[in-house]
């Protein structure tokens, strides 16, 4: 996705590509074959839901076409994970590879190591006891709950996607809130939850014992083993991370 002349250029494949994606069921098998999909264009050279999708149907609101709905009916069925993984940018992680993932984001930490060794801000602190009490929260109930607006904690996006980053929360799903009739309003807001909620701890961890290391290493030879082109400085601008 580009800017060009004041508009919106999405760089996806032309509709009668055999190769085109035509299902957001598709786009899953895509997913779980190469690992890791971002949403969006980026340094690596077809590594992203926008070039294997077509350009027509984007932001829509057409279910069936438009690959910006898929997002969310992708994570509301628990087959992928979805959040902000990719240099603090949307996309896809496959259930088989989102253990290698966390090891190695969170370096060997569960969020309760990563804050007793005082290696986690408050604010993350905050964010992540709201799901010791619920396993799903809004967005915006969430950031009230864990004191962000005024006159509390700031930069709650920025945490938030910090917390994606580092492996310990993923997108659910995308609602609309309810009203006091029980009928939803407005645009759907982001849900988030642990990846722990979706798939279960013993699954999380099962990489814990791999060196978080090893584990980057895997995920970026998944990742050029699929997309071969890729230069090792293009891999680190979409899939790097300093904490």
């Amino acid at each position: 996705m580009a800017i060009e002349n004041g508009e919106w250029i999405m760089r996806g494949l032309d509709w009668d590509d055999p190769s085109r994606v035509q299902t957001w069921e598709d786009l899953i098998d895509l997913i779980n074959e190469v690992g890791f999909l971002p949403l969006f264009k980026n340094e690596v050279d077809g590594f992203s839901v926008e070039e294997n999708t077509g350009d027509l149907y984007w932001w829509t609101g057409d279910e069936e076409q438009d690959p910006w709905e898929w997002r969310c009916l992708m994570a509301r069925s628990g087959k992928v994970a979805y959040g902000k993984f990719f240099g603090k940018k949307a996309g896809f992680i496959s259930r088989a590879w989102f253990p290698h993932f966390a090891n190695w984001r969170r370096d060997g930490y569960d969020f309760d190591s990563r804050w007793d060794e005082e290696l986690a801000p408050m604010r993350q602190k905050r964010i992540m006891d709201c799901f010791s009490i619920q396993e799903e929260w809004f967005s915006f109930a969430l950031k009230q709950r864990a004191g962000f607006g005024k006159g509390g904690e700031k930069n709650f996006e920025g945490t938030i996607t910090d917390l994606q980053m580092g492996g310990y929360l993923l997108i659910r799903d995308f609602r609309q809130r309810i009203n006091k009739w029980g009928a939803p309003y407005g645009w759907p807001l982001s849900i988030y939850t642990t990846p722990e909620a979706l798939w279960g701890y013993d699954h999380i961890s099962s990489a814990y014992s791999v060196d978080p290391a090893e584990s980057k290493t895997m995920i970026y030879e998944q990742v050029g083993k699929n997309f071969p082109g890729a230069a090792p400085g293009e891999l680190d601008a979409v899939l790097g991370w300093t904490r």
